[in-house]
C-alpha cells in the first residue's frame, strides 16, 4: 500500500520513517542551520497530524511536509530579532527553498550533511551523534548506548555542536580531498553505530530502528561508491554486510535469540557474504589497513569457519591482537577475551576480561554476558550468576534476557 493510501497517522509514522533524513538534509542545506531544519520539520509533522485525519493523506506526503516546514522557517526568519544587514542573506536563502519544486523526488544529501557534522571546529566526541539524530531522527536517549554515555550527557554535546555550526556559519558542502582525512573517519563511525542501533532490534519491533540496519549497509555502499580510494570505507561495507548476513538467523522460528555460535548457516545470506567479501578483497588491494577491515576479517572467519573452512581459534586471536593494537576499544577487548578462551581456554579468557579497566566495563552488557559464559565454563558458580544478573539487568531486548537466564 502507498503511504498515501494509509491511515493518516499510519502515514506521517511511515515519512517519518522512510524520509526524515532526506528531508532534514534538504532544509538544512539550504538554511545552513540543522537545529532549525529539524525544528521545521516537527512543525510540518505537528500540522500533518493535524490536517490530513481532516483533509485526506496528500498524495505526495514528502512534498506536503517539505512545503510546510518551509514556510516554518520563512515564518522563524521573517519574525526573528536578526540585525538589518542579516535580512537580505536570509532572504536570499528562502528564496532558494522556493526554487525547487515541492513536487520533485527530493535529492539525497544525508552524506553531505554527515561530512558537515564532521567539520573539525566541532566537538569529536559529538561528531557521530550529531550526524546520527540530523540524518536519521535518532534522539539522545536511543544513543546513548551506543556511545557508552549519559543521555542528558549527549544531548548536551549535540546542543552544542549545533549552535556551533550555526554561529560559525559553517559551509554544507562535502569537503575536498585534502580534507578527507579529517573527517572520513567520524563518518564511518557514525555509519556503523546507526547499524549497531539498529542491529540492536533483534526482534525488529522498534518502528524507531525498523529498517535501520539495512539503510546503514545502504549509506555504507555508497559512501564506498564516492570515495572508492578509501580502504576504511569498503572495510565498513565488508563489516556491515557479513553482520547483516546474519540477520535472519538471530531468531528461531518461536522468536527466541540464537547466538552466532548455535545459528543455522543455511539461513545466512549468501549473497550478502559474496558482497562482504569482495568488498574485502577491495579494501585489502589498496594497501591501508584499519579498524574495519580487521573486524570484518574477524566476521569472514566466524563466516568460513562456521561454513566448513578450517580457521584455527588462534588465527582469530591474532586478528584481534592487531584490531585493539589499532584501536583497543572495550568491544573489541571483550570479544578478543572470547576469543582467547576459545583457543587457550576460559581461565585465559577470563585473565583477559580481568585486564580490562573496571570502569569502562560497568555499563557494557556484553562483558558481563561474557564474563558469566567464562566464569560458567572454570565452575566458578558464584560469579557467573552474579554476571549474569547484571547482563540480564543491562538488557534491553526481552529475547535476550530468556537466553540468558535459561543458561545453565
Amino acid at each position: 500500500m502507498s503511504v498515501a493510501g494509509r491511515s493518516s497517522g499510519d502515514a506521517a509514522a511511515a515519512v517519518a520513517r522512510e524520509s526524515y533524513g532526506r528531508l532534514v538534509a534538504y532544509l538544512a542545506a539550504r538554511s545552513r542551520d540543522i537545529a532549525a531544519a529539524e525544528d521545521a520539520l516537527a512543525d510540518a509533522f505537528a500540522a500533518a497530524l493535524e490536517h490530513w485525519p481532516r483533509d485526506g493523506v496528500p498524495d505526495a506526503p514528502e512534498a506536503w511536509l517539505l512545503t510546510t516546514a518551509r514556510r516554518r522557517l520563512h515564518d522563524r526568519w521573517r519574525h526573528a530579532r536578526v540585525e538589518a544587514d542579516a535580512e537580505p542573506t536570509l532572504a536570499i536563502l528562502f528564496d532558494e527553498l522556493a526554487e525547487a519544486p515541492a513536487e520533485t523526488r527530493f535529492p539525497d544529501e544525508r552524506l553531505k550533511l554527515m561530512f558537515v557534522c564532521a567539520h573539525p571546529a566541532i566537538d569529536p566526541a559529538a561528531r557521530p551523534a550529531l550526524m546520527l539524530q540530523a540524518v536519521l531522527g535518532l534522539d539522545a536517549a536511543r544513543m546513548a548506548s551506543a556511545f557508552v554515555v549519559a543521555p542528558a550527557t549527549l544531548s548536551q554535546r549535540l546542543v552544542r555542536a549545533k549552535t556551533k555550526i550555526r554561529a560559525a556559519a559553517i559551509a554544507y558542502e562535502v569537503p575536498g580531498e585534502d580534507e578527507w582525512d579529517a573527517r572520513l573517519g567520524d563518518v564511518l563511525d557514525a555509519i556503523y553505530a546507526a547499524y549497531g542501533t539498529g542491529w540492536d532490534d533483534v526482534a525488529g519491533t522498534d518502528p524507531a530502528k525498523s529498517g535501520l540496519a539495512v539503510e546503514a549497509l545502504a549509506l555504507a555502499a555508497t559512501l564506498a561508491r564516492l570515495v572508492p580510494h578509501a580502504a576504511e570505507a569498503w572495510g565498513l561495507v565488508a563489516l556491515v554486510a557479513f553482520c547483516q548476513s546474519r540477520a535472519t538467523a538471530r531468531r528461531d522460528a518461536r522468536g527466541d535469540y540464537v547466538p552466532l555460535h548455535a545459528q543455522d548457516a543455511a539461513r545466512w545470506d549468501r549473497e550478502l557474504i559474496a558482497v562482504a567479501e569482495s568488498a574485502l578483497a577491495r579494501a585489502a588491494s589498496l594497501g591501508a589497513p584499519g579498524p574495519y577491515q580487521l573486524e570484518a576479517a574477524i566476521q569472514s572467519a566466524h563466516s568460513q569457519r562456521r561454513l566448513g573452512a578450517d580457521v584455527p581459534p588462534a588465527a582469530i586471536v591474532a586478528l584481534y591482537d592487531a584490531l585493539v593494537a589499532l584501536q583497543p576499544t572495550v568491544g573489541a577487548l571483550v570479544s578478543r577475551a572470547c576469543a582467547v578462551a576459545e583457543a587457550e581456554g576460559s581461565a585465559a579468557g577470563l585473565a583477559a576480561l580481568a585486564a580490562i579497566p573496571a570502569r569502562d566495563v560497568d555499563g557494557y552488557q556484553p562483558y558481563w554476558a561474557a564474563l558469566a559464559h567464562l566464569a560458567r565454563s572454570a565452575g566458578d558458580a558464584a560469579t557467573a550468576a552474579s554476571a549474569r544478573t547484571r547482563a540480564v539487568g543491562l538488557s534491553s531486548d526481552a529475547a535476550v534476557r530468556r537466553f540468558l537466564l535459561a543458561v545453565e
